[in-house]
This record gives structure tokens, sequence and C-alpha cells, in this order.
């Protein structure tokens, strides 16, 4: 009886985990990303996002000064495709590329949004996130700021990366 009560709990235990691990994986983001493409020597690619005249620094979700490097055809890349897929116009989204379960690079659009609106940008990125060691790099939505002023947190974080800072 102990062995089977002992069974049972060792079964729910590797149930919830996986079942925590496929919420995850299904989550439904407020933006749906269709391309996450890092390259260290950019190919003709999608528009450049917004950036303001001087460096763009801003304080990241981590609460960390994040600076991010303009695009040029001389600099690593990242090209972001997504989908508003909410009713709210968005005015800003931060992305994070995740390498390996690691926060490698952070990127922020700034512009309207509008649902069901596709956007193609092409953001910098340092030199130093190549290599990735990974063919499988995903973009996630790390903080979004709608046009009425609400935030929105991505309440599951990748793994912190300090080398960003």
């Amino acid at each position: 009886m102990k062995y089977l009560a002992g069974l049972l709990a060792l079964a729910a235990t590797i149930a919830s985990s996986g079942s925590t691990n496929a919420a995850v994986m299904h989550r439904t983001w407020p933006v749906h990303v269709s391309t996450c493409d890092p390259q260290l020597n950019p190919t003709l690619g999608f528009a450049p996002a917004f950036y303001p005249q001087s460096p763009f620094y801003w304080r990241d979700i981590y609460g960390y000064r994040y600076y991010q490097p303009p695009p040029g055809r001389v600099r690593p890349t990242l090209s972001i495709a997504y989908t508003n897929v909410t009713q709210q116009t968005m005015q800003q989204i931060e992305f994070g590329l995740v390498a390996n379960g690691n926060l490698v690079a952070e990127v922020r659009d700034v512009g309207t949004f509008s649902p069901g609106a596709n956007i193609e940008h092409e953001f910098g990125l340092s030199p130093n996130v190549f290599p990735l060691r990974t063919g499988l790099p995903r973009c996630l939505p790390l903080r979004i700021t709608y046009a009425n002023g609400r935030v929105w947190r991505n309440p599951l974080l990748p793994r912190l990366n300090r080398k960003l800072y």
C-alpha cells in the first residue's frame, strides 16, 4: 500500500511539472511572433525599427539600463515579424532574444501597433550575442505598453544573463 501511495505521489509530481512546462510552451502572448532571425552578417531584411537621434538606452523589465545598438549592414541584427493579437493598440514592445533558455539580448520597438497589424522590423544587436550555440532561438515579449497606458509584463521571464549589461 505504501508502495502504491509513493508511486501515485511520484506520478502526480511528474504530471504537475509536465503540465507547467506545457503551459509555458503553449502560452498565448499578446503578440504572435512569426519570425525571430538573429544574424551575425545580415542580408537584406526588414525595415529598421524606431531609433532616436541619440544612443538608445532604457530601463528594461529587470530594472537595468540597457543599450540597443542601431541596425546596420555591418552590424549583427535581429529581424522580428510579429502581430498584435489583442483588441488594443500597442505603443511599445520589448522583446527578449532567448537562446538555450537564457536571455542573450533585448530590443525595444516603439510606434503604433494596431490590432491584427503584421509588423516586420529589424533591430541592432551587440556582436557579443554571437555565437548563439543553438539553431532554435526564440523572441519573447517581455513588456508591452498599450496606447491607454496599461502595461503588460511577461509573467514567465527568461533567466537573466548579467553579461548583457
